[in-house]
């Protein structure tokens, strides 16, 4: 994690941008352009949603709302949550410690009252990574509905069919 948080948020917009018009040039309908993240990635989602006007939808799995600030991560999502330019769906755990649900409940509050368009879902026992099969932390019934949520958001904004 030290490695990957030491890269700027701006370095990491340019590499998303990048990506976008690769995926143009090779075919991609960047009309539909999604972001999906999980924890740091999640995080990403909430920040790419603040600086990418062409996205269509974002999903964050419980991706970090109020990382403290440093040089690479000078704002947090929360810092930046007025600024939410494309439709997001937050997907968090009730049990998650490192971002407990008044955490999320502050984060919509934030952006309901700056008119965003968002929506959270809290699964009740679940913790961080709940989605990460590989860890114990993983609940498979929590997953398989947070899969189904996310499918159901992006076709609602037309990133999916």
């Amino acid at each position: 994690m030290p490695l990957v948080n030491s890269k700027p948020d701006r370095e990491l917009f340019s590499d998303l941008d990048a990506t976008v018009a690769w995926a143009g040039l090779q075919g991609g309908d960047t009309n539909r352009l999604g972001i999906i993240g999980f924890c740091r990635g999640g995080r990403t989602v909430w920040l790419y949603a603040t600086h990418n006007a062409s996205l269509k939808a974002g999903v964050a799995f419980y991706g970090s709302l109020k990382d403290p600030p440093s040089a690479a991560m000078p704002k947090n999502a929360f810092d930046l949550a007025t600024e939410v330019k494309a439709p997001v769906l937050g997907l968090y755990g009730a049990e998650d410690a490192s971002i407990p649900p008044d955490q999320v409940e502050a984060m919509k509050e934030r952006l309901e009252a700056a008119g965003k368009t968002v929506k959270f879902k809290i699964y009740p026992g679940a913790g961080h990574g709940f989605f990460a099969d590989y860890r114990q932390s993983y609940r498979a019934d929590v997953a398989q509905d947070a899969w189904m949520t996310m499918q159901a958001w992006f076709k609602k904004y037309g990133v999916l069919d």
